[in-house]
């Protein structure tokens, strides 16, 4: 295996770390693949930006007070590594339930990693709704 694809493939496995901390709504679990600096942003769809831990920490706080339950099936698009920075774009699929209403939904994301100590942590997400014509609009 060349190093680029080791380097892809361990991109792609920080990034399954991250939704497996999303899905166990645990403050601790996230903190564990996020940088922890004030460099840090993060933007949930529907919301303005975040920028520094504090901040982006408090709405993990605060998105996990208000779920029942999540999970996500990350659909990989696109991996780039460029040095100690890498990128992942991809569809997240969205099962959540919250109190007593299920949802069901789809957002593209786009998750920033910079490499610390041999690992890769977050450093940046960017999640927005992805909008699709309706079969009517689709007709005309």
């Amino acid at each position: 295996m060349s190093d680029d694809m080791a380097m892809e493939e361990a991109v792609v496995a920080a990034n399954d770390r991250f939704y497996r901390a999303f899905e166990s709504l645990d403050i601790k679990e996230m903190e564990e693949v996020w940088s922890t600096d004030g460099s840090v942003q993060c933007i949930h769809p529907g919301w303005g930006l975040l920028s520094g831990w504090a901040d982006v920490r408090n709405s993990w706080v605060r998105i996990f007070n208000n779920t029942s339950s999540m999970s996500f099936v990350p659909h990989v698009l696109h991996v780039s590594v460029e040095g100690p920075v890498a990128w992942v774009v991809c569809v997240e699929d969205i099962d959540s339930r919250h109190g007593d209403t299920e949802h069901n939904s789809q957002v593209l994301a786009t998750n920033v990693f910079k490499r610390v100590d041999d690992r890769w942590l977050l450093v940046h997400h960017h999640t927005s709704p992805i909008f699709r014509a309706t079969e009517s609009e689709g007709n005309e």
